[in-house]
């Protein structure tokens, strides 16, 4: 990011190790769905689905299996542990205190460069919605808070945050209906609160917003049969 000058690096410039990358991957494939409780994962389709060999594979699903995600059945693999809604909404609820402690940080230290920053991300951000590019869209939405965070000056909180964060995939949020339109009502209303100094007000909108990301999630997840296909498995 250089002044007003907004740019999303590819996943190559700035890649992750590879068992994080293989985290990521299966975090996905269990949050959005598309495998279900008791279900087991294989190694050999998960390493070529990534692009990496077995052994960071592994080391991703050990990762996940102290994260609550899988399961490691002796001799037989690791399958998918069962994921409820209210797992979402504790994960969420975890993000939006530590969120919104961090934009209360950010409300008292930002910096007219950074409000600069922001309003340029929103910019962006608007131009992917109307170009109807996903990818981007969920970028901007990302950059957004990761500007307050370095505005908030306090790493080891942001540190416990991006943890959080990591345990709910971002790059399908920009599909689930009512989210971008959400994030487009909530982030002008933070920045507004950034650019006064408001500390409190930022705190709240950021809760808010977070939470709301939690509901909209669940009801996506609803919607596709996530909980009654994980039901009808148990």
């Amino acid at each position: 990011m250089t002044g007003n000058v907004i740019t999303l690096h590819g996943r190559g410039a700035t890649r992750r190790r590879l068992p994080d990358e293989v985290a990521s991957y299966v975090r996905e494939l269990i949050i959005s769905g598309e495998v279900r409780a008791g279900e087991f994962l294989r190694i050999e389709p998960i390493a070529e689905a990534v692009g990496v060999s077995n052994t960071p594979v592994r080391e991703g699903m050990l990762a996940l299996q102290s994260e609550g995600f899988v399961q490691l059945v002796p001799r037989r693999g690791f399958i998918v542990a069962p994921f409820t809604q209210q797992d979402i909404r504790d994960l969420f609820w975890t993000q939006a205190h530590l969120a919104g402690e961090l934009a209360a940080r950010a409300a008292r230290k930002i910096t007219a460069e950074q409000i600069a920053r922001l309003e340029a991300i929103l910019a962006e951000h608007e131009k992917a919605i109307a170009a109807g590019d996903e990818e981007r869209i969920a970028g901007f939405g990302h950059a957004f808070h990761r500007e307050i965070n370095l505005a908030a000056d306090s790493h080891r909180l942001t540190l416990l945050l991006n943890s959080a964060v990591q345990h709910v995939p971002n790059r399908f949020y920009a599909t689930i209906e009512g989210q971008v339109a959400a994030t487009r009502h909530a982030h002008p209303l933070l920045l507004d609160a950034l650019r006064t100094g408001d500390a409190g007000e930022a705190r709240a909108l950021m809760q808010r917003h977070i939470a709301e990301g939690a509901d909209h999630l669940v009801e996506a997840l609803d919607e596709r049969g996530l909980w009654s296909r994980w039901e009808s498995a148990s």
